[in-house]
């Protein structure tokens, strides 16, 4: 029930102030459907949060043992200090925006998320927790929604109201105490 918890929460808050949510924001300002916009986010994060935690899963039978505590808590504070640096919303018009709110929401969602904090989260969560990767692919696609279906739903308002400094410095806090909790329970 860690792996749930631990992915969870990292990816929800890790995506506070990410670029798939400044995505999320274009793709619900750009198409009227919410609930197409919302499919495509569910299915490309799924699709890439299973080979993440595929990926991680096979990692970790080449760590040691004693070092995955080690291994999430410093990456968990890695994941802090890099929340600290926004990201810019680098989603322009594309051709794929012709095919439609579910195919645009999903092609856009799958590569922005390569390489992005979260999948690497993901990595990192599944190496942890390599018994467990159908609980870590579902804690992570449920953080993932967790961040982005209100800002699809209501993502003018949000971020007119949300000092996203402010939220940024409050995950860094999190994602940090979170890191030496791991650290020291290890």
């Amino acid at each position: 029930m860690d792996a749930l918890l631990y992915s969870f929460t990292g990816v929800a808050i890790a995506e506070i102030g990410d670029k798939t949510q400044l995505l999320s924001l274009f793709l619900a300002a750009r198409f009227r459907s919410r609930l197409a916009i919302i499919a495509g986010i569910l299915v490309a994060t799924l699709l890439n949060h299973a080979a993440s935690a595929w990926l991680g899963a096979w990692v970790a039978q080449f760590i040691p043992q004693g070092w995955h505590a080690w291994l999430l808590g410093g990456s968990f504070i890695v994941v802090a200090l890099w929340l600290l640096i926004p990201d810019k919303d680098d989603s322009e018009e594309n051709a794929v925006l012709k095919y439609g709110a579910f195919a645009a929401s999903c092609i856009l969602f799958f590569l922005a998320e390569i390489g992005d904090k979260t999948q690497i989260a993901t990595v990192l969560l599944a190496a942890n927790y390599p018994s467990e990767l159908m609980l870590v692919i579902i804690g992570t696609t449920l953080g993932m929604l967790a961040a982005n279906v209100p800002v699809v739903y209501a993502g003018r308002y949000l971020m007119e109201k949300l000092p996203l400094n402010l939220a940024r410095r409050a995950a860094c806090a999190v994602f940090l105490l979170l890191g030496i909790m791991t650290i020291l329970a290890g």
